[in-house]
Protein backbone atom coordinates (compact mmCIF):
# COMPACT_ATOMS: atom_id res chain seq x y z
CA UNK A 1 0.00 0.00 0.00
CA UNK A 2 1.35 3.41 -0.95
CA UNK A 3 1.71 6.15 1.62
CA UNK A 4 -0.69 9.05 1.24
CA UNK A 5 0.66 12.61 1.08
CA UNK A 6 0.92 14.33 4.46
CA UNK A 7 -1.74 16.88 3.61
CA UNK A 8 -1.95 20.66 3.43
CA UNK A 9 0.15 22.75 5.73
CA UNK A 10 -2.49 25.47 5.84
CA UNK A 11 -6.18 25.73 5.03
CA UNK A 12 -7.02 27.06 1.53
CA UNK A 13 -7.79 30.78 1.37
CA UNK A 14 -11.34 31.65 0.28
CA UNK A 15 -11.83 34.55 -2.12
CA UNK A 16 -14.03 35.69 -5.02
CA UNK A 17 -13.25 37.02 -8.48
CA UNK A 18 -15.47 39.06 -10.73
CA UNK A 19 -15.38 37.77 -14.29
CA UNK A 20 -14.25 41.22 -15.40
CA UNK A 21 -11.05 40.59 -13.40
CA UNK A 22 -10.74 36.80 -13.63
CA UNK A 23 -10.85 36.46 -17.41
CA UNK A 24 -8.13 39.10 -18.05
CA UNK A 25 -5.96 37.22 -15.53
CA UNK A 26 -6.30 34.15 -17.72
CA UNK A 27 -5.54 36.14 -20.88
CA UNK A 28 -2.45 37.56 -19.22
CA UNK A 29 -1.07 34.09 -18.48
CA UNK A 30 -1.58 34.23 -14.71
CA UNK A 31 -3.93 31.23 -14.79
CA UNK A 32 -2.64 27.93 -16.14
CA UNK A 33 -3.71 24.30 -16.35
CA UNK A 34 -1.35 21.66 -14.90
CA UNK A 35 -0.70 18.83 -17.32
CA UNK A 36 -2.14 16.14 -15.01
CA UNK A 37 -5.57 17.73 -15.58
CA UNK A 38 -7.93 16.03 -18.00
CA UNK A 39 -8.04 17.59 -21.47
CA UNK A 40 -10.73 20.08 -22.42
CA UNK A 41 -13.78 18.09 -23.52
CA UNK A 42 -16.79 20.40 -23.16
CA UNK A 43 -19.19 20.64 -26.08
CA UNK A 44 -21.16 23.64 -27.34
CA UNK A 45 -24.18 22.94 -25.15
CA UNK A 46 -21.98 22.86 -22.04
CA UNK A 47 -20.58 26.31 -22.88
CA UNK A 48 -24.05 27.72 -23.62
CA UNK A 49 -25.38 26.44 -20.28
CA UNK A 50 -22.42 28.00 -18.48
CA UNK A 51 -23.16 31.50 -19.80
CA UNK A 52 -26.89 31.05 -19.30
CA UNK A 53 -26.27 30.18 -15.63
CA UNK A 54 -24.01 33.22 -15.21
CA UNK A 55 -26.55 35.71 -16.59
CA UNK A 56 -29.30 34.13 -14.48
CA UNK A 57 -27.12 34.48 -11.39
CA UNK A 58 -26.94 30.73 -10.80
CA UNK A 59 -23.86 29.31 -9.05
CA UNK A 60 -21.39 27.65 -11.40
CA UNK A 61 -19.25 26.03 -8.70
CA UNK A 62 -16.06 26.93 -6.88
CA UNK A 63 -12.61 27.12 -8.39
CA UNK A 64 -9.65 25.47 -6.71
CA UNK A 65 -6.43 27.26 -7.65
CA UNK A 66 -2.89 26.20 -6.80
CA UNK A 67 -0.68 29.20 -6.04
CA UNK A 68 2.92 28.61 -7.07
CA UNK A 69 5.97 30.32 -8.52
CA UNK A 70 6.43 29.92 -12.25
CA UNK A 71 8.97 30.89 -14.89
CA UNK A 72 8.01 32.77 -18.05
CA UNK A 73 6.69 30.55 -20.85
CA UNK A 74 4.10 30.35 -23.60
CA UNK A 75 1.29 27.79 -23.41
CA UNK A 76 -2.12 26.90 -24.82
CA UNK A 77 -5.38 27.50 -22.99
CA UNK A 78 -8.06 26.01 -25.19
CA UNK A 79 -7.48 27.73 -28.55
CA UNK A 80 -5.51 30.62 -27.08
CA UNK A 81 -1.73 30.78 -27.32
CA UNK A 82 -0.72 32.83 -24.27
CA UNK A 83 2.61 34.32 -23.26
CA UNK A 84 2.92 34.07 -19.48
CA UNK A 85 5.45 36.22 -17.62
CA UNK A 86 7.39 34.90 -14.67
CA UNK A 87 5.39 35.34 -11.48
CA UNK A 88 5.72 34.37 -7.82
CA UNK A 89 2.00 33.61 -7.54
CA UNK A 90 0.73 32.02 -10.72
CA UNK A 91 -2.64 30.29 -10.37
CA UNK A 92 -2.86 26.66 -11.53
CA UNK A 93 -6.34 25.19 -11.95
CA UNK A 94 -6.90 22.07 -9.84
CA UNK A 95 -10.68 22.19 -10.24
CA UNK A 96 -12.61 24.35 -12.72
CA UNK A 97 -10.59 23.87 -15.90
CA UNK A 98 -13.59 23.36 -18.20
CA UNK A 99 -15.27 26.52 -16.91
CA UNK A 100 -12.19 28.74 -17.02
CA UNK A 101 -11.13 27.54 -20.46
CA UNK A 102 -14.64 28.17 -21.79
CA UNK A 103 -14.78 31.67 -20.30
CA UNK A 104 -11.33 32.70 -21.53
CA UNK A 105 -11.95 31.46 -25.07
CA UNK A 106 -15.58 32.39 -25.66
CA UNK A 107 -15.02 35.94 -24.39
CA UNK A 108 -11.88 36.56 -26.48
CA UNK A 109 -11.71 37.56 -30.13
CA UNK A 110 -9.06 34.90 -30.78
CA UNK A 111 -10.91 32.00 -29.16
CA UNK A 112 -14.46 32.89 -30.22
CA UNK A 113 -14.22 31.70 -33.88
CA UNK A 114 -13.46 28.14 -32.76
CA UNK A 115 -16.07 25.60 -31.72
CA UNK A 116 -17.34 25.12 -29.02
CA UNK A 117 -16.56 28.74 -28.08
CA UNK A 118 -18.50 30.40 -30.92
CA UNK A 119 -21.28 31.81 -28.75
CA UNK A 120 -23.57 34.74 -29.51
CA UNK A 121 -26.29 36.44 -27.51
CA UNK A 122 -29.63 36.77 -29.28
CA UNK A 123 -30.99 40.13 -28.14
CA UNK A 124 -34.49 39.32 -29.40
CA UNK A 125 -34.86 35.80 -27.98
CA UNK A 126 -32.83 36.80 -24.87
CA UNK A 127 -30.72 33.68 -24.95
CA UNK A 128 -27.22 32.47 -25.78
CA UNK A 129 -26.95 30.64 -29.09
CA UNK A 130 -24.29 28.65 -30.87
CA UNK A 131 -22.96 30.20 -34.10
CA UNK A 132 -26.21 31.02 -35.93
CA UNK A 133 -26.43 29.68 -39.49
CA UNK A 134 -27.87 33.04 -40.52
CA UNK A 135 -26.20 35.85 -38.57
CA UNK A 136 -28.67 38.65 -37.90
CA UNK A 137 -28.17 42.18 -36.60
CA UNK A 138 -29.55 41.19 -33.20
CA UNK A 139 -26.84 38.52 -32.69
CA UNK A 140 -23.94 39.97 -30.74
CA UNK A 141 -20.70 38.03 -30.27
CA UNK A 142 -19.57 37.44 -26.69
CA UNK A 143 -16.19 39.21 -27.06
CA UNK A 144 -18.13 42.32 -28.11
CA UNK A 145 -20.66 41.95 -25.32
CA UNK A 146 -17.91 41.57 -22.71
CA UNK A 147 -16.12 44.78 -23.72
CA UNK A 148 -18.13 47.98 -23.18
CA UNK A 149 -16.15 50.02 -25.74
CA UNK A 150 -16.58 47.32 -28.38
CA UNK A 151 -20.27 47.06 -27.57
CA UNK A 152 -20.85 50.79 -28.04
CA UNK A 153 -18.96 50.70 -31.33
CA UNK A 154 -20.98 47.66 -32.43
CA UNK A 155 -24.28 49.47 -31.83
CA UNK A 156 -23.05 52.31 -34.04
CA UNK A 157 -22.04 49.93 -36.87
CA UNK A 158 -23.08 46.27 -37.26
CA UNK A 159 -25.79 46.46 -34.62
CA UNK A 160 -27.26 49.81 -35.68
CA UNK A 161 -30.63 48.28 -36.58
CA UNK A 162 -30.76 46.58 -33.17
CA UNK A 163 -30.40 49.80 -31.19
CA UNK A 164 -33.78 49.28 -29.51
CA UNK A 165 -32.19 46.33 -27.65
CA UNK A 166 -29.35 48.37 -26.14
CA UNK A 167 -30.78 48.07 -22.61
CA UNK A 168 -30.89 44.28 -22.91
CA UNK A 169 -27.31 44.18 -24.16
CA UNK A 170 -26.15 46.42 -21.31
CA UNK A 171 -27.96 44.23 -18.76
CA UNK A 172 -26.29 41.05 -20.00
CA UNK A 173 -22.88 42.71 -20.38
CA UNK A 174 -23.01 43.99 -16.82
CA UNK A 175 -24.15 40.60 -15.52
CA UNK A 176 -21.18 38.96 -17.23
CA UNK A 177 -18.50 41.38 -16.06
CA UNK A 178 -19.75 41.61 -12.47
CA UNK A 179 -20.54 37.93 -11.91
CA UNK A 180 -18.63 36.69 -8.85
CA UNK A 181 -16.87 33.34 -8.92
CA UNK A 182 -15.86 31.85 -5.54
CA UNK A 183 -12.39 30.34 -5.38
CA UNK A 184 -10.10 28.57 -2.95
CA UNK A 185 -6.37 29.33 -3.14
CA UNK A 186 -4.01 26.54 -2.08
CA UNK A 187 -0.39 27.32 -1.27
CA UNK A 188 1.49 24.04 -1.36
CA UNK A 189 4.82 23.04 -2.92
CA UNK A 190 4.22 19.28 -2.86
CA UNK A 191 2.86 18.22 -6.26
CA UNK A 192 1.67 14.88 -4.81
CA UNK A 193 -0.71 16.73 -2.50
CA UNK A 194 -2.29 18.50 -5.46
CA UNK A 195 -2.67 15.32 -7.53
CA UNK A 196 -4.17 13.64 -4.45
CA UNK A 197 -6.72 16.47 -4.15
CA UNK A 198 -7.44 16.20 -7.88
CA UNK A 199 -7.94 12.44 -7.61
CA UNK A 200 -10.32 12.75 -4.65
CA UNK A 201 -12.37 15.53 -6.21
CA UNK A 202 -12.82 13.55 -9.41
CA UNK A 203 -13.32 10.06 -7.97
CA UNK A 204 -15.57 10.72 -4.98
CA UNK A 205 -19.06 11.22 -6.35
CA UNK A 206 -18.16 10.91 -10.05
CA UNK A 207 -15.54 8.63 -11.57
CA UNK A 208 -12.92 9.46 -14.15
CA UNK A 209 -13.23 7.49 -17.37
CA UNK A 210 -10.50 5.08 -18.45
CA UNK A 211 -8.98 7.57 -20.86
CA UNK A 212 -8.64 10.22 -18.15
CA UNK A 213 -7.17 7.73 -15.66
CA UNK A 214 -4.69 6.49 -18.28
CA UNK A 215 -3.64 10.05 -19.12
CA UNK A 216 -3.11 10.88 -15.45
CA UNK A 217 -1.12 7.68 -14.80
CA UNK A 218 1.24 8.28 -17.71
CA UNK A 219 1.31 12.08 -17.63
CA UNK A 220 5.01 12.32 -16.76
CA UNK A 221 6.67 15.44 -15.39
CA UNK A 222 5.45 18.99 -15.92
CA UNK A 223 8.50 19.87 -17.99
CA UNK A 224 7.97 19.04 -21.64
CA UNK A 225 4.29 18.22 -21.14
CA UNK A 226 3.18 20.52 -23.99
CA UNK A 227 5.19 18.53 -26.54
CA UNK A 228 4.28 15.09 -25.18
CA UNK A 229 1.85 12.98 -27.21
CA UNK A 230 -1.41 12.36 -25.33
CA UNK A 231 -4.74 10.70 -26.11
CA UNK A 232 -6.28 14.11 -26.82
CA UNK A 233 -3.42 15.09 -29.14
CA UNK A 234 -3.73 11.80 -31.00
CA UNK A 235 -7.44 12.54 -31.48
CA UNK A 236 -6.63 16.03 -32.76
CA UNK A 237 -3.90 14.69 -35.06
CA UNK A 238 -6.17 12.03 -36.56
CA UNK A 239 -8.89 14.61 -37.11
CA UNK A 240 -6.47 17.03 -38.80
CA UNK A 241 -4.96 14.31 -41.00
CA UNK A 242 -8.20 12.67 -42.11
CA UNK A 243 -11.10 15.08 -41.54
CA UNK A 244 -12.88 12.29 -39.64
CA UNK A 245 -13.80 14.44 -36.64
CA UNK A 246 -12.89 14.19 -32.98
CA UNK A 247 -12.52 10.66 -31.59
CA UNK A 248 -13.21 10.47 -27.86
CA UNK A 249 -10.33 9.61 -25.51
CA UNK A 250 -11.89 6.28 -24.51
CA UNK A 251 -11.95 5.05 -28.10
CA UNK A 252 -8.41 6.32 -28.75
CA UNK A 253 -7.19 4.49 -25.64
CA UNK A 254 -9.02 1.26 -26.56
CA UNK A 255 -7.55 1.45 -30.07
CA UNK A 256 -4.00 1.92 -28.78
CA UNK A 257 -4.44 -0.98 -26.35
CA UNK A 258 -6.00 -3.18 -29.07
CA UNK A 259 -2.95 -2.61 -31.26
CA UNK A 260 -0.69 -3.97 -28.50
CA UNK A 261 -2.89 -6.91 -27.49
CA UNK A 262 -6.26 -8.56 -28.19
CA UNK A 263 -8.04 -7.30 -25.07
CA UNK A 264 -8.48 -3.51 -25.09
CA UNK A 265 -10.21 -3.64 -21.69
CA UNK A 266 -7.20 -5.01 -19.81
CA UNK A 267 -5.67 -3.39 -16.71
CA UNK A 268 -4.16 -0.08 -17.84
CA UNK A 269 -2.08 0.40 -14.68
CA UNK A 270 0.55 -2.15 -15.77
CA UNK A 271 0.45 -1.45 -19.51
CA UNK A 272 4.10 -0.41 -19.69
CA UNK A 273 5.34 -2.41 -16.72
CA UNK A 274 8.19 -4.90 -17.21
CA UNK A 275 7.31 -8.54 -16.77
CA UNK A 276 3.55 -8.04 -17.14
CA UNK A 277 1.49 -11.24 -17.20
CA UNK A 278 0.42 -10.91 -20.85
CA UNK A 279 3.26 -9.41 -22.90
CA UNK A 280 2.62 -6.84 -25.60
CA UNK A 281 2.63 -7.97 -29.22
CA UNK A 282 5.05 -5.09 -29.76
CA UNK A 283 7.57 -5.81 -26.98
CA UNK A 284 10.16 -3.37 -25.69
CA UNK A 285 8.45 -0.29 -27.14
CA UNK A 286 8.13 2.74 -24.87
CA UNK A 287 5.06 4.91 -24.36
CA UNK A 288 6.02 7.38 -27.09
CA UNK A 289 6.44 4.61 -29.66
CA UNK A 290 3.16 2.98 -28.59
CA UNK A 291 1.34 6.31 -28.95
CA UNK A 292 3.03 7.22 -32.26
CA UNK A 293 2.42 3.82 -33.87
CA UNK A 294 -1.06 3.71 -32.37
CA UNK A 295 -1.89 6.98 -34.10
CA UNK A 296 -0.66 5.59 -37.42
CA UNK A 297 -2.82 2.47 -37.05
CA UNK A 298 -5.88 4.59 -36.22
CA UNK A 299 -5.24 6.76 -39.28
CA UNK A 300 -5.08 3.66 -41.53
CA UNK A 301 -8.32 2.36 -40.00
CA UNK A 302 -10.03 5.73 -40.49
CA UNK A 303 -8.82 5.96 -44.09
CA UNK A 304 -10.38 2.55 -44.71
CA UNK A 305 -13.67 3.76 -43.25
CA UNK A 306 -13.66 6.88 -45.43
CA UNK A 307 -12.36 5.42 -48.70
CA UNK A 308 -13.71 1.86 -48.65
CA UNK A 309 -16.60 1.58 -46.19
CA UNK A 310 -18.22 4.89 -47.11
CA UNK A 311 -18.16 6.36 -43.59
CA UNK A 312 -16.81 9.93 -43.93
CA UNK A 313 -17.05 11.09 -40.32
CA UNK A 314 -17.08 9.62 -36.84
CA UNK A 315 -20.63 10.91 -36.32
CA UNK A 316 -21.70 8.27 -38.88
CA UNK A 317 -19.86 5.41 -37.16
CA UNK A 318 -22.53 3.11 -35.63
CA UNK A 319 -20.31 1.51 -32.98
CA UNK A 320 -16.92 2.65 -31.68
CA UNK A 321 -15.85 -0.99 -31.19
CA UNK A 322 -15.66 -1.23 -34.99
CA UNK A 323 -12.92 1.40 -35.10
CA UNK A 324 -11.04 -0.33 -32.27
CA UNK A 325 -11.12 -3.65 -34.14
CA UNK A 326 -10.07 -2.07 -37.43
CA UNK A 327 -7.18 -0.31 -35.71
CA UNK A 328 -5.88 -3.65 -34.43
CA UNK A 329 -6.20 -5.19 -37.89
CA UNK A 330 -4.37 -2.35 -39.65
CA UNK A 331 -1.68 -2.27 -36.96
CA UNK A 332 -0.69 -5.82 -37.90
CA UNK A 333 -1.60 -5.67 -41.58
CA UNK A 334 -0.97 -2.09 -42.75
CA UNK A 335 -1.33 -2.90 -46.48
CA UNK A 336 -3.97 -5.64 -46.90
CA UNK A 337 -4.49 -7.48 -50.18
CA UNK A 338 -7.20 -5.96 -52.42
CA UNK A 339 -9.56 -8.90 -51.92
CA UNK A 340 -9.08 -8.68 -48.18
CA UNK A 341 -10.07 -5.00 -48.29
CA UNK A 342 -13.31 -6.16 -49.91
CA UNK A 343 -13.81 -8.83 -47.24
CA UNK A 344 -13.06 -6.28 -44.54
CA UNK A 345 -15.73 -3.97 -45.98
CA UNK A 346 -18.23 -6.82 -45.91
CA UNK A 347 -17.26 -7.57 -42.33
CA UNK A 348 -17.67 -3.92 -41.28
CA UNK A 349 -21.19 -3.63 -42.68
CA UNK A 350 -22.31 -7.04 -41.47
CA UNK A 351 -21.08 -6.21 -37.99
CA UNK A 352 -22.84 -2.83 -38.16
CA UNK A 353 -26.11 -4.67 -38.81
CA UNK A 354 -25.90 -7.81 -36.65
CA UNK A 355 -22.96 -7.18 -34.29
CA UNK A 356 -25.09 -5.90 -31.39
CA UNK A 357 -27.26 -9.03 -31.56
CA UNK A 358 -24.33 -11.44 -31.85
CA UNK A 359 -22.33 -9.77 -29.07
CA UNK A 360 -25.39 -8.78 -27.01
CA UNK A 361 -24.68 -5.07 -27.27
CA UNK A 362 -21.47 -5.34 -25.22
CA UNK A 363 -18.50 -3.19 -26.27
CA UNK A 364 -16.24 -5.43 -24.16
CA UNK A 365 -17.43 -8.69 -25.73
CA UNK A 366 -17.44 -7.13 -29.21
CA UNK A 367 -13.88 -5.84 -29.04
CA UNK A 368 -12.40 -8.75 -27.07
CA UNK A 369 -13.89 -11.45 -29.31
CA UNK A 370 -12.90 -9.81 -32.58
CA UNK A 371 -9.52 -8.72 -31.21
CA UNK A 372 -8.76 -12.31 -30.29
CA UNK A 373 -9.44 -13.41 -33.87
CA UNK A 374 -6.71 -11.15 -35.27
CA UNK A 375 -3.53 -13.22 -35.29
CA UNK A 376 -0.28 -11.35 -35.99
CA UNK A 377 1.33 -12.63 -39.18
CA UNK A 378 -1.84 -14.26 -40.54
CA UNK A 379 -3.84 -11.73 -42.53
CA UNK A 380 -6.05 -14.23 -44.35
CA UNK A 381 -6.71 -16.36 -41.30
CA UNK A 382 -7.54 -13.33 -39.16
CA UNK A 383 -10.19 -12.17 -41.63
CA UNK A 384 -11.73 -15.61 -41.93
CA UNK A 385 -11.87 -15.98 -38.15
CA UNK A 386 -13.56 -12.59 -37.75
CA UNK A 387 -16.09 -13.41 -40.47
CA UNK A 388 -16.80 -16.73 -38.74
CA UNK A 389 -18.09 -14.91 -35.64
CA UNK A 390 -21.17 -13.84 -37.59
CA UNK A 391 -21.41 -16.77 -40.04
CA UNK A 392 -24.72 -17.90 -38.56
CA UNK A 393 -26.28 -14.43 -38.59
CA UNK A 394 -29.03 -13.71 -41.06
CA UNK A 395 -29.22 -10.52 -43.13
CA UNK A 396 -31.33 -7.88 -41.44
CA UNK A 397 -32.83 -4.60 -42.54
CA UNK A 398 -32.60 -1.93 -39.83
CA UNK A 399 -35.81 -0.22 -38.83
CA UNK A 400 -35.82 3.30 -40.27
CA UNK A 401 -39.04 4.63 -38.81
CA UNK A 402 -37.38 7.40 -36.82
CA UNK A 403 -34.39 9.66 -37.32
CA UNK A 404 -32.17 10.21 -34.27
CA UNK A 405 -28.57 11.05 -35.03
CA UNK A 406 -27.27 9.46 -31.81
CA UNK A 407 -28.67 6.04 -32.81
CA UNK A 408 -26.83 3.43 -34.88
CA UNK A 409 -29.66 2.96 -37.37
CA UNK A 410 -29.72 6.64 -38.28
CA UNK A 411 -25.93 6.62 -38.72
CA UNK A 412 -26.33 3.73 -41.15
CA UNK A 413 -29.03 5.67 -43.01
CA UNK A 414 -26.75 8.71 -43.23
CA UNK A 415 -23.93 6.57 -44.64
CA UNK A 416 -26.34 5.32 -47.30
CA UNK A 417 -27.24 8.93 -48.10
CA UNK A 418 -23.56 9.89 -48.29
CA UNK A 419 -23.14 7.22 -50.96
CA UNK A 420 -25.43 9.37 -53.16
CA UNK A 421 -22.98 12.29 -52.90
CA UNK A 422 -25.50 14.87 -51.63
CA UNK A 423 -25.50 18.24 -53.38
CA UNK A 424 -26.21 21.80 -52.32
CA UNK A 425 -29.75 22.98 -53.07
CA UNK A 426 -28.51 26.46 -53.95
CA UNK A 427 -25.30 25.82 -55.92
CA UNK A 428 -25.74 22.26 -57.17
CA UNK A 429 -22.22 21.39 -56.02
CA UNK A 430 -21.40 18.03 -54.48
CA UNK A 431 -20.88 18.43 -50.73
CA UNK A 432 -17.56 16.77 -49.95
CA UNK A 433 -16.07 15.36 -46.77
CA UNK A 434 -14.28 18.64 -46.08
CA UNK A 435 -17.59 20.51 -45.92
CA UNK A 436 -18.98 17.81 -43.61
CA UNK A 437 -16.01 18.03 -41.26
CA UNK A 438 -16.08 21.84 -41.35
CA UNK A 439 -19.73 21.86 -40.30
CA UNK A 440 -19.54 19.18 -37.60
CA UNK A 441 -16.02 19.81 -36.25
CA UNK A 442 -16.20 18.35 -32.73
CA UNK A 443 -19.91 17.50 -32.77
CA UNK A 444 -20.78 14.08 -31.41
CA UNK A 445 -23.61 13.56 -33.89
CA UNK A 446 -24.51 14.73 -37.39
CA UNK A 447 -27.60 16.62 -36.21
CA UNK A 448 -26.40 19.97 -37.57
CA UNK A 449 -25.85 18.44 -41.01
CA UNK A 450 -29.32 16.85 -41.24
CA UNK A 451 -31.98 19.58 -40.99
CA UNK A 452 -35.73 18.92 -41.06
CA UNK A 453 -37.79 19.63 -44.14
CA UNK A 454 -40.87 20.40 -42.01
CA UNK A 455 -39.71 21.33 -38.48
CA UNK A 456 -43.20 22.33 -37.32
CA UNK A 457 -45.14 19.17 -38.14
CA UNK A 458 -47.75 18.41 -35.50
CA UNK A 459 -47.71 14.65 -36.15
CA UNK A 460 -44.71 13.59 -34.06
CA UNK A 461 -44.39 10.20 -35.81
CA UNK A 462 -44.14 11.77 -39.25
CA UNK A 463 -41.89 14.50 -37.91
CA UNK A 464 -39.35 11.87 -36.79
CA UNK A 465 -39.25 10.03 -40.12
CA UNK A 466 -36.00 10.03 -42.12
CA UNK A 467 -38.17 11.31 -44.97
CA UNK A 468 -38.41 14.59 -43.06
CA UNK A 469 -34.64 15.09 -43.18
CA UNK A 470 -32.03 16.04 -45.75
CA UNK A 471 -28.29 15.42 -45.55
CA UNK A 472 -26.98 18.98 -46.08
CA UNK A 473 -23.46 19.39 -44.67
CA UNK A 474 -23.14 23.00 -45.79
CA UNK A 475 -23.57 26.41 -44.22
CA UNK A 476 -24.56 27.93 -47.58
CA UNK A 477 -28.08 26.53 -47.89
CA UNK A 478 -30.61 28.32 -45.63
CA UNK A 479 -32.09 25.32 -43.82
CA UNK A 480 -35.15 27.28 -42.68
CA UNK A 481 -36.21 27.57 -46.34
CA UNK A 482 -35.88 23.95 -47.48
CA UNK A 483 -39.45 23.57 -48.85
CA UNK A 484 -39.00 26.70 -50.97
CA UNK A 485 -35.58 25.52 -52.16
CA UNK A 486 -36.94 22.14 -53.22
CA UNK A 487 -39.96 23.51 -55.05
CA UNK A 488 -38.09 26.15 -57.08
CA UNK A 489 -35.20 25.28 -59.36
CA UNK A 490 -32.51 28.00 -59.09
CA UNK A 491 -32.11 30.04 -62.26
CA UNK A 492 -28.36 29.42 -62.47
CA UNK A 493 -28.67 25.61 -62.24
CA UNK A 494 -29.40 23.77 -65.51
CA UNK A 495 -31.99 20.99 -65.78
CA UNK A 496 -29.51 18.12 -65.80
CA UNK A 497 -27.71 19.41 -62.68
CA UNK A 498 -31.01 20.08 -60.88
CA UNK A 499 -32.16 16.51 -61.55
CA UNK A 500 -28.85 15.32 -60.08
CA UNK A 501 -29.38 17.57 -57.03
CA UNK A 502 -32.82 16.10 -56.39
CA UNK A 503 -31.63 12.54 -56.96
CA UNK A 504 -28.81 13.05 -54.44
CA UNK A 505 -31.51 13.58 -51.82
CA UNK A 506 -33.75 10.72 -53.02
CA UNK A 507 -36.13 13.11 -54.77
CA UNK A 508 -37.36 13.82 -58.27
CA UNK A 509 -39.29 16.72 -59.81
CA UNK A 510 -42.69 15.13 -59.23
CA UNK A 511 -41.94 14.46 -55.58
CA UNK A 512 -40.36 17.87 -55.00
CA UNK A 513 -43.48 19.54 -56.40
CA UNK A 514 -45.50 18.05 -53.54
CA UNK A 515 -43.39 19.60 -50.81
CA UNK A 516 -45.83 22.54 -50.61
CA UNK A 517 -49.06 21.00 -51.89
CA UNK A 518 -49.18 17.64 -50.10
CA UNK A 519 -46.80 17.10 -47.21
CA UNK A 520 -48.21 13.68 -46.30
CA UNK A 521 -47.72 12.36 -49.83
CA UNK A 522 -44.24 13.86 -49.95
CA UNK A 523 -43.19 12.11 -46.73
CA UNK A 524 -44.82 8.78 -47.65
CA UNK A 525 -43.30 8.57 -51.12
CA UNK A 526 -39.87 9.78 -50.04
CA UNK A 527 -39.84 7.29 -47.14
CA UNK A 528 -40.44 4.51 -49.67
CA UNK A 529 -37.50 5.75 -51.74
CA UNK A 530 -35.30 5.92 -48.63
CA UNK A 531 -36.08 2.33 -47.61
CA UNK A 532 -35.48 1.02 -51.13
CA UNK A 533 -32.16 2.84 -51.43
CA UNK A 534 -31.10 1.69 -47.94
CA UNK A 535 -31.76 -1.94 -48.87
CA UNK A 536 -29.79 -1.59 -52.12
CA UNK A 537 -26.91 0.15 -50.36
CA UNK A 538 -26.63 -2.52 -47.66
CA UNK A 539 -26.80 -5.29 -50.28
CA UNK A 540 -23.88 -3.65 -52.10
CA UNK A 541 -21.80 -3.18 -48.98
CA UNK A 542 -22.52 -6.29 -46.87
CA UNK A 543 -22.70 -8.69 -49.86
CA UNK A 544 -24.47 -11.36 -47.81
CA UNK A 545 -24.89 -13.67 -50.81
CA UNK A 546 -21.19 -13.77 -51.75
CA UNK A 547 -18.72 -16.45 -50.70
CA UNK A 548 -16.14 -15.12 -48.21
CA UNK A 549 -13.25 -16.87 -49.92
CA UNK A 550 -9.59 -15.96 -49.32
CA UNK A 551 -7.54 -14.12 -51.92
CA UNK A 552 -7.10 -16.19 -55.08
CA UNK A 553 -3.37 -15.41 -54.94
CA UNK A 554 -3.08 -17.81 -51.99
CA UNK A 555 -4.78 -20.72 -53.76
CA UNK A 556 -2.86 -23.30 -55.80
CA UNK A 557 -3.87 -22.11 -59.28
CA UNK A 558 -2.06 -21.70 -62.58
CA UNK A 559 0.13 -18.60 -62.85
CA UNK A 560 -2.19 -16.99 -65.39
CA UNK A 561 -4.82 -16.57 -62.66
CA UNK A 562 -2.55 -15.29 -59.92
CA UNK A 563 -3.19 -11.58 -60.51
CA UNK A 564 -6.98 -11.85 -60.72
CA UNK A 565 -8.86 -9.47 -58.41
CA UNK A 566 -12.57 -9.20 -57.76
CA UNK A 567 -13.99 -5.91 -59.07
CA UNK A 568 -14.55 -3.16 -56.55
CA UNK A 569 -17.93 -1.56 -55.86
CA UNK A 570 -18.36 1.23 -58.42
CA UNK A 571 -18.92 4.82 -57.43
CA UNK A 572 -22.54 5.76 -58.12
CA UNK A 573 -23.03 7.96 -61.21
CA UNK A 574 -24.43 11.46 -61.00
CA UNK A 575 -28.15 11.33 -60.53
CA UNK A 576 -28.10 7.81 -59.09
Amino acid sequence: MTTSPAGLEAQPTATTYELGDLVPLAWGGRIRVPHFQRDFRWQSQDVLRLFDSIVKGYPIGNLLLWVRKQQAESFMLGRLRLAAPAHDESLWVVDGQQRLTSLANALSAEGHPHKPFTVYYDLVAKEFVESPKSLESHHVALPVLFDLKKLLTWFRTDGLSASEYFDEAERVATALRQYKVPAYLVRQDDRDVLTDIFDRMNNYGRRLNRGEIFSALYSGEEQGADERLTLAKISDNVSARTGFGSIDDGTVLASILARRGPDPMRDIRVEFATGRRTPSEFPDEDELTAFTQGEEAIVRAVEFLIQEAGVPHISLLPYRALLVTLTRFFAHFPDPRPNNIRLLRRLYWRLSLVGPMVFKGSFTQFSRTLGGKIKPGDEEGSLQLMLSTISDARPVMPSADRFRTNEATTKIVLSAWWFLRPRSLTTGEVLDAQSLDSMLRQDRTAANAAPMVFPRLKDSRKKQLPANRLFLPTEVDPVSEIPALLSQQPLDIDNTTWDAVLASHLLDRTLAAQVDSNRDAFLTLRQEKILKHLANFLDRMAEWDYEDTPSLALLDLDDEFQDFEEPDIPTPPDGY
